[in-house]
């Protein structure tokens, strides 16, 4: 499938960034082009040094934000295929700087789209998050609309051949940003801030999120939005795998936190299906549900079903966590 094309990354330089760029370096052998797109010179010039052009001749950085239109339909020129993973993810920063968060969410998102329509990409996959189920934050609100944005694209592509799909997940374990790293580096005070003894959150591993975008790219035939089956873990019990002697410090929700996400709602439950070892909702235009049905044995989920983190049947233990983060630190 990949034989001769050419991958582009938008937020190549992220945390998912390289671990798709390390995954496609490793099986894809006989791609043409790989492209790194992001904002960062400084990432980008450090990525380079991990990947010499001698050794990795097919590898290429190309310096542009999504929010330049003009600049994506020129690195899109000749890309077959598009993860898009570039976003302001941090939660309390997108309450403090919506319009910035805005600008690169949404606006990046719509670039992205009409970029590969007037190019003629064969496909696009855009990650998505829990915060975008019933959204109650700034965040949470661009990417459901960015969402939105990747399913409809498929509807006004015209005769355009490009797919659009969506993957959609929780916390990254160890990715930039994420508790684990901020919790080990307050480990070494001594006090670890909670913000909520009940909170709960996803938990994926950065390999099965990377696995999940190829699953999208080559089984989709547009508009669906992937969710996996993935364990829970409680704040208390991961503050105990980083460590169990430190003293914790009950600090309170931040602006824009859940205290539980979701990744499917009750209103969603009458588009969704079980498709073995994850969850897929539909658009409501989809016309190629005989192949998918053919393909994939969906069985669609109950009336009103809800897919949280704190009603998950499945849990990561204090002992699941410590084991998982050691493999991190491996």
């Amino acid at each position: 499938m990949y034989k001769d094309k050419t991958i582009l990354i938008t937020g190549g330089t992220g945390s998912l960034g390289k671990a798709l760029t390390k995954y496609i370096v490793e099986n894809f052998k006989d791609i043409k082009k790989l492209i790194i797109f992001s904002r960062d010179e400084q990432k980008q010039f450090q990525m380079a040094q991990e990947y010499p052009s001698d050794q990795y001749p097919f590898l290429r950085f190309f310096i542009g934000d999504v929010r330049d239109k003009e600049r994506l339909e020129r690195a899109f020129k000749g890309v077959d295929y598009i993860i898009h993973t570039a976003a302001m993810k941090h939660v309390h920063i997108a309450e403090y700087n919506p319009d910035e968060c805005i600008k690169t969410n949404v606006n990046g998102a719509q670039n992205v789209v009409h970029a590969a329509i007037e190019n003629g990409v064969s496909s696009v996959v855009a990650l998505s998050t829990d915060k975008a189920c019933s959204p109650i934050n700034l965040y949470g609100a661009t990417k459901l609309t960015s969402d939105k944005l990747f399913v409809a694209a498929n509807t006004i592509k015209g005769d355009s051949k490009v797919k659009f799909s969506v993957v959609r997940y929780g916390n990254v374990m160890g990715s930039n940003g994420s508790v684990i790293p901020f919790f080990k580096e307050k480990a070494k005070t001594g006090v670890l801030p909670i913000t909520h003894p009940e909170m709960t959150r996803f938990n994926i591993s950065i390999q099965e999120g990377v696995e999940l975008v190829f699953f999208a790219l080559e089984n989709s035939y547009g508009g669906e939005i992937y969710i996996p089956k993935i364990p829970s873990y409680n704040i208390l019990d991961l503050a105990k795998a980083i460590d169990e002697n430190c003293e914790l410090n009950v600090i309170g929700i931040r602006p824009g936190e859940k205290l539980h996400e979701e990744m499917i709602s009750a209103s969603d439950s009458f588009n969704t299906y079980d498709i073995g070892d994850k969850y897929v909702i539909l658009p409501n235009l989809f016309k190629y549900f005989k192949e998918f049905s053919h393909k994939s044995s969906p069985k669609k989920a109950p009336e009103g079903f809800n897919y949280n983190s704190k009603e998950n049947p499945h849990f990561e233990t204090t002992l699941s966590l410590k084991q998982k983060i050691q493999n991190l630190e491996l």
